[in-house]
């Protein structure tokens, strides 16, 4: 058998506060159901937060309607630096989360009532689809795209994660991750010009070079349905010299810190990783516990040095006040869970 991969399990993001962040999130982008909420020591992750273990907050969040879901992560011990330079597009790095919604102008209009950071007006990209830009209150930039794919139904103006841009140095070079590992195989477009859509955005009046990718074949596995199809967009800036987004900073200070993918069969996917020149830099060997969670994850990192999480979910909370839990294990790898069971999951989502 060879790995699975259900779809994009969630973004990490680097706050200051964690509880902040997450109201924010959850009022914004409907994230408002938490998988898990656990603070204590990254003890794995020894290579990116400046070799020793670092104390930390996180909160993985989803939105029921479906999407990926967030991993709001905030240092506990420490404060979380900022870049000391602004953030261009093409930088080097997860520079933009992709957010789905049902009607990009419906949208639009609600963030523009309530004051939302609008980063652009309603704009389309090369094959003419509607999008927009916002920013949070950390300067972390959204693209809302149009999606006609969804979970379940809400009153949330949006769903949750439904990819990411992410600025790379050689495009065909990383694609041996994004489309030789990832599976995202397809082209929608590949472009190079100064795109109209990126002018308000922070370097988006250089000359880029943009690729669209998406998976041709629908994800499977447990979370399938409720991760939903997603889109990669690779830039590569053609006249300047990118730099990369952590540049002098630590995995978990400001901003997108790592794309995660919920995936089975972590064996395959270790040999297949090694065998293609992208070792785990990261393994948890077996079952990590996260309070509430447990999974076995680890980490590549594409040719820009950017993260990439794997996750092999083995337990997660149904209906968290009765002690309902599920072992993934027990499970067939390649067939979704009943929708009625992760619709349970709405049981535990936080009010405001």
């Amino acid at each position: 058998m060879e790995k699975i991969i259900s779809g994009i399990q969630q973004i990490g993001i680097g706050v200051p506060k964690v509880y902040e962040a997450w109201k924010w999130y959850r009022k914004h982008f409907g994230m408002n159901i938490p998988v898990f909420d656990e603070a204590s020591e990254a003890g794995f992750m020894l290579p990116y937060p400046g070799g020793e273990p670092r104390f930390r907050h996180a909160i993985l969040a989803i939105n029921i309607q479906g999407g990926g879901g967030f991993e709001i992560w905030q240092y506990t011990e420490r404060t979380p630096e900022q870049s000391k330079f602004e953030i261009k597009l093409g930088d080097l790095g997860i520079y933009i989360a992709k957010i789905k919604a049902r009607d990009v102008e419906k949208a639009f209009n609600y963030y523009k009532s309530i004051n939302v950071d609008l980063a652009s007006d309603i704009v389309k990209d090369p094959n003419g689809n509607k999008h927009f830009f916002i920013r949070d209150p950390y300067s972390n930039i959204f693209q809302v795209i149009e999606d006609n794919i969804w979970f379940s139904k809400r009153n949330t103006i949006t769903g949750g994660s439904a990819g990411c841009v992410i600025g790379v140095t050689n495009i065909e070079n990383s694609r041996k991750v994004y489309s030789g590992i990832l599976g995202y195989n397809e082209i929608v477009y590949d472009k190079e010009d100064i795109f109209e859509d990126f002018a308000t955005l922070p370097g988006g009046k250089n000359r880029v070079r943009r690729v669209l990718l998406k998976h041709s074949e629908p994800r499977k596995g447990g979370f399938s349905r409720l991760l939903g199809p997603t889109s990669i967009e690779l830039i590569s800036v053609k006249d300047r010299e990118p730099v990369k987004i952590y540049k002098d900073r630590f995995w978990g200070d400001l901003g997108f810190i790592h794309l995660c993918f919920d995936i089975y069969g972590m064996e395959f996917l270790r040999e297949e990783c090694k065998e293609k020149g992208f070792p785990f830099t990261v393994d948890s060997s077996e079952s990590f516990d996260m309070g509430e969670a447990a999974g076995h994850f680890s980490y590549i990192e594409d040719p820009d040095g950017t993260l990439i999480e794997f996750v092999e979910t083995h337990k997660i909370p149904i209906i968290k006040k009765l002690g309902w839990y599920l072992n993934i294990r027990k499970r067939n790898p390649e067939k979704p869970l009943p929708d009625w069971m992760l619709k349970t999951l709405k049981l535990s989502s936080v009010k405001d």
